[in-house]
């Protein structure tokens, strides 16, 4: 199978926002992502029944780049991200319990929303367009009624907080985490109190570059996110409960790393350079404490992207031969896995990346399905029209 027009898409939206006036901070808003690819879809996999669900957008782009992108899960099965709309926009959505049922969240007054984050009320936190710029939002419970950060911001504070900020994390108290312009037009992590209320900054590491952003928080209020320090180097970061403070997690050798998720025991998974110059996905311990190389599935570079609190960790991974697959971890990051040998695929389809797992064992996952006239064609040469095979695939179970 060919995969071709890869790119990252939440850098590209960032980039394509910011060359409009703040070229200078491209670099710290552009995250490591898994890589969009021509004709992707989303899926759900259970590992408990070693299921794998399509979710079907609702727009008329299936074959597009990235049609929907799959972002995070709740406790509840509940999965948000984006997808493109009827007028080739894309909008933020939110399903029902176990996948079902995708709804779209409606907008901030623009064209353009993305989700982010969920939590077990079902807040959903992202970034949408509004009177010519991009601002972070934050929902009421279920998915509902759509506000703009700023305005749940205290002043002065709130009336300071600029254009192209966004919201990336949410915990089950309602505490939302993300990026935000500084007055000095610095691009800051920043996190708020309860349900969104108050906007509070958290600065950085210090050192020339002067800049960060925060990409998930758990439960007792411990942040993860990467800040600059030498200037044009990222490094990832951990925070006391309750965002208080901001230490250097460290690095597997090399001298760039970022930190992409944190469970409520404060482990922390993202990736880091190694001595060789390589991208590995890591695992830390309690409270972001000694980190651990996961390491690849053959491949040069990993990224880990998600952890639940059993310490299951999810991302992808560089494969022999080229292209990436979706990986999953046994406990406390233990053994390393391709998903597509841990589930039951239809024949054809790949798990290419996966993005967020719950402690039910269910995770959000992107991959490539035969387009339906080359599928038909090839059921048409074996005789099996209107028949799916599916094949049984070998591997660990958790």
């Amino acid at each position: 199978m060919i995969i071709n027009n890869c790119f990252n898409f939440r850098s590209f939206i960032f980039f394509t926002v910011i060359i409009s006036g703040f070229g200078h901070i491209t670099h710290v808003s552009a995250q490591k992502a898994p890589p969009i690819l021509t004709g992707q879809r989303a899926f759900l996999v259970d590992l408990n029944s070693r299921t794998v669900t399509h979710l079907d957008s609702f727009g008329p782009y299936p074959s597009i780049v990235g049609a929907i992108i799959p972002e995070d899960i709740n406790r509840a099965g509940e999965v948000v991200g984006s997808y493109f709309n009827s007028s080739g926009n894309r909008r933020a959505f939110i399903t029902s319990p176990d996948g079902a049922n995708m709804r779209d969240l409606g907008t901030l007054g623009g064209n353009y929303a993305l989700a982010y984050g969920i939590n077990g009320t079902s807040q959903v936190v992202g970034w949408a367009w509004k009177e010519g710029s991009g601002y972070a939002f934050i929902t009421g419970p279920n998915g509902m009624d759509m506000t703009d950060l700023r305005t749940l911001a205290k002043d002065p504070f709130g009336s300071a907080v600029g254009i192209f900020s966004s919201a990336y994390g949410i915990n089950s108290a309602g505490q939302v985490v993300g990026v935000f312009p500084t007055p000095e037009n610095k691009f800051h992590a920043f996190i708020t109190g309860p349900n969104g209320e108050g906007m509070r900054d958290l600065g950085t590491l210090g050192g020339a570059d002067d800049r960060s952003a925060a990409y998930a928080i758990n439960d007792a209020g411990q942040v993860v996110g990467r800040s600059g320090m030498d200037e044009y180097t990222i490094h990832a970061f951990i925070t006391d409960p309750g965002g208080m403070g901001m230490r250097y997690l460290g690095s597997l050798g090399g001298g760039r790393s970022e930190g992409r998720d944190i469970n409520d025991a404060g482990q922390v998974v993202g990736w880091s350079n190694t001595e060789n110059g390589e991208d590995h996905a890591f695992i830390t311990g309690p409270d972001g404490v000694g980190m651990r190389d996961l390491g690849t599935l053959g491949g040069r570079s990993s990224y880990a992207d998600s952890i639940n609190d059993a310490g299951q960790v999810v991302g992808y991974s560089d494969i022999v031969g080229g292209g990436s697959h979706a990986f999953i971890t046994g406990l406390d990051g233990m053994g390393m896995m391709d998903l597509n040998f841990v589930v039951d695929l239809p024949e054809g389809w790949t798990l290419t990346s996966a993005m967020g797992i719950n402690n039910h064992g269910q995770v959000i996952a992107a991959g490539l399905i035969p387009e339906p006239e080359t599928y038909a064609l090839m059921l048409a040469g074996l005789g099996l029209i209107g028949f799916v095979a599916w094949r049984q695939k070998s591997g660990s179970r958790d």
